[in-house]
């Protein structure tokens, strides 16, 4: 009973901070807010929000992990599109290459940026209390967007191309890396203004140099089954 109480706690406390974080983020930007600013929005002490995220980057962390509801909820539409697990895992990357350039700061934060160690158990914590962000989400999805590393997400995902004769077991961990790289690099000289190029242009030339980096690493006899196309989804 005390555990659950604990619980129920909690999880209004972090909806309470949350919410105030993310009012903030809104109207003074992502690197304009305080733990202060934050606490004093809550209504609470900047001690109290100390007992519950570790220090002001987590709570930021958090914060905006909402906004990739939008990108949860189109993932599944553009891996529908595809026949096999390369085409799947494709239209995969589409659709988080064109949902994080549309907010870079935020993705940024979210899968780039230092911020010590953030553990799973945390942000199985996070949808707990935010359940309903994952209700209408396919247990591929979910076991998907459950993995917070890009790489190894992929790696887990791709299992089965080498089951449908695909890939070979060596090339998966490579590819996997490879990708989650161009995409960093695509996203930080875009934050850095490296490239002063649209989001739509930076997505495009993302999946262009990913599409390219798998190809060469899938098998040959195989490489015509493949069906993907950048912008069949709209």
């Amino acid at each position: 009973m005390n555990s659950t109480r604990k619980e129920i706690q909690t999880a209004r406390m972090w909806r309470y901070f949350l919410d105030a974080a993310s009012d903030l983020i809104e109207e003074k930007g992502l690197h304009q807010i305080t733990v202060r600013q934050i606490a004093d929005r809550a209504g609470y002490t900047s001690s109290t929000v100390y007992n519950y995220f570790r220090d002001l980057s987590h709570l930021k962390f958090f914060a905006v992990m909402r906004y990739t509801n939008s990108y949860f909820k189109d993932l599944p539409l553009y891996m529908d599109k595809g026949i096999n697990t390369i085409d799947k895992w494709l239209y995969a990357w589409e659709c988080f290459c064109r949902h994080s350039f549309q907010h870079p700061e935020i993705y940024s934060l979210l899968y780039i940026e230092n911020l010590g160690n953030i553990p799973e158990e945390l942000v199985k914590n996070y949808y707990q209390v935010y359940a309903n962000e994952l209700i209408d989400l396919s247990d591929s999805v979910q076991s998907i967007i459950s993995q917070h590393d890009i790489a190894t997400r992929s790696s887990l995902y791709i299992q089965n191309a080498k089951e449908e004769g695909f890939l070979e077991e060596n090339d998966i961990e490579y590819i996997a890396d490879t990708t989650m790289l161009i995409w960093t690099g695509m996203l930080t000289n875009v934050l850095n203004l490296r490239r002063e190029i649209s989001n739509e242009e930076a997505a495009k030339q993302t999946m262009h140099y990913i599409q390219r980096s798998i190809l060469q690493t899938v098998l040959p006899e195989k490489r015509n089954e493949l069906t993907y196309q950048y912008g069949a989804i709209i």
